[in-house]
């Protein structure tokens, strides 16, 4: 018999709704409707939490080669996790786009590096999309970190790729707006932001 087979054996001989098993567990329904579907396995903590909850060993729940599988699956979900909150704060340190001199002011014969906030010498417009896109990444990434935080799966991806996304779009567009510093910088950020996804398991992605 497999680990979700057990699962689910347990709670019904105790009469337990997923509902009633997640609450004592301290999980989410989804997360027990996940473990009894075969579909993935608890962390370390949750497993002992069970095998507590339920007077029976680790060993007894699991087979050496399922107890492998779980302690890979977390590892791959920690690395992920870790991953999202490295992304989240490379995307809030698009803050320094805004703060830092990058962008070239010219004063007569005299050329002066000054922040974004004191950029006078571009049109009003671009101006108003280099504000909106610096200021969407930095909302990406705390959203991101947010997620990660709270451990919410759902709609991670779909952030991660709105964050791609808008970034070549700013790596672009600081080109064609002949932006050479800022661009440079997006750009680092962006190849940051692409070395972690290259680095985390494809499981997470």
């Amino acid at each position: 018999m497999e680990f979700h087979e057990k699962l689910q054996e347990l709670r019904k001989n105790k009469g337990m709704t997923q509902e009633e098993l997640a609450k004592e567990l301290f999980v989410s329904r989804t997360a027990i409707s996940k473990w009894e579907s075969g579909k993935g396995y608890p962390s370390i903590d949750s497993l002992k939490e069970i095998s507590k909850f339920f007077s029976v060993t680790i060993d007894e729940l699991l087979s050496s080669e399922e107890l492998i599988s779980a302690a890979k699956e977390e590892n791959c979900t920690n690395i992920g996790k870790m991953t999202d909150l490295l992304i989240g704060l490379t995307d809030i340190m698009s803050l320094m786009l805004i703060l830092l001199p990058l962008y070239p002011n010219k004063s007569g014969e005299t050329v002066t590096a000054v922040a974004l906030y004191q950029y006078t010498q571009i049109s009003f417009w671009i101006s108003c999309i280099c504000w909106g896109m610096f200021a969407a990444l930095i909302i990406i990434g705390a959203v991101k970190v947010f997620m990660n935080y709270k451990s919410i799966e759902k709609g991670r991806s779909s952030v991660t790729g709105v964050s791609l996304v808008l970034s070549i779009i700013a790596v672009l567009f600081l080109i064609a707006a002949r932006i050479p510093y800022a661009a440079v910088m997006m750009f680092l950020l962006l190849i940051i932001k692409g070395i972690l996804l290259f680095k985390a398991p494809k499981k997470d992605r």
